[in-house]
């Protein structure tokens, strides 16, 4: 942990840093929430790449982009007279600790899994909070609004026991899809997607990511094999390039 003394000094120089820009940049005098939130989403993506890239470096600076966002956002409701950094730091900490009895108080639970039911059920006792699907943002990313609106389903009890039941799900909706080429099966099967990956504890927008990666890093690997080969991966045939991706496939399995 960082001396207490050296991180209250570099919050608050953060602090005044964010007033001076506002006050004295004439670009920063202008910003509103609206005009702020895109890069607030921006910079927590690319804390995200960074993250999954696991370099830390890298994740050090995107957070710091990141933190900025929040001391910039908090000065804008200062200047309300809507709270501050303080209010914003101080209420997350009281949520944080009602929404863990398991820790700062005296409940018991066994697994991450309950915790997360746990969790689901305080903020409808203690918040007041009302209806299954109580403050779900539908200017989510898709992927993140399926995977919330099944925790929330699964509060109640709507829900696969395990993902063998996901999995048959995902099936049925594949069948249905083959049947019926549409846009409303097709979600239907990416919905049924979401709650495989819930139910096998993995992210679905990082899993999607990674399965991203993989596919640019094997198709560039399969386009190296064809130069090396004489030849121009974009003018060989479908079966051609699927025979290099597969082999772009193995070497990728050999190297890992």
């Amino acid at each position: 942990m960082a001396a207490p003394d050296g991180l209250a000094r570099a919050l608050v120089e953060l602090q005044e840093l964010a007033e001076r820009l506002r006050r004295d940049c004439p670009w920063d005098r202008e910003q509103t929430e609206r005009t702020i939130v895109p890069h607030t989403v921006e910079e927590a993506y690319e804390v995200a790449d960074a993250a999954m890239a696991g370099d830390d470096a890298k994740l050090l600076d995107e957070l710091g982009d990141l933190l900025f966002q929040v001391f910039f956002l908090s000065l804008l409701l200062q200047e309300r007279g809507e709270g501050d950094l303080a209010a914003v730091a101080d209420g997350i900490r009281d949520k944080l600790i009602r929404r863990h009895p398991h820790v700062f108080g005296t409940a018991e639970v066994d697994s991450a899994g309950a915790v997360r039911k746990r969790w689901e059920e305080l903020k409808t006792e203690q918040e007041g909070r009302e209806g299954i699907f109580h403050h779900v943002p539908e200017t989510f990313p898709s992927l993140l609004l399926a995977q919330k609106v099944q925790r929330r389903a699964a509060t109640v009890g709507f829900d696969y026991p395990g993902p063998a039941g996901a999995l048959s799900d995902l099936d049925d909706e594949v069948e249905e899809l083959r049947s019926e080429p549409s846009a409303d099966e097709l979600g239907d099967v990416l919905f049924a997607c979401v709650n495989v990956a819930r139910h096998l504890g993995a992210d679905p927008e990082l899993a999607l990511r990674e399965a991203s990666r993989r596919f640019v890093a094997r198709v560039e690997k399969a386009s190296e094999l064809a130069s090396g080969q004489g030849k121009e991966f974009g003018q060989l045939s479908l079966d051609d390039q699927d025979r290099l991706f597969d082999e772009a496939k193995e070497w990728e399995r050999s190297a890992g």
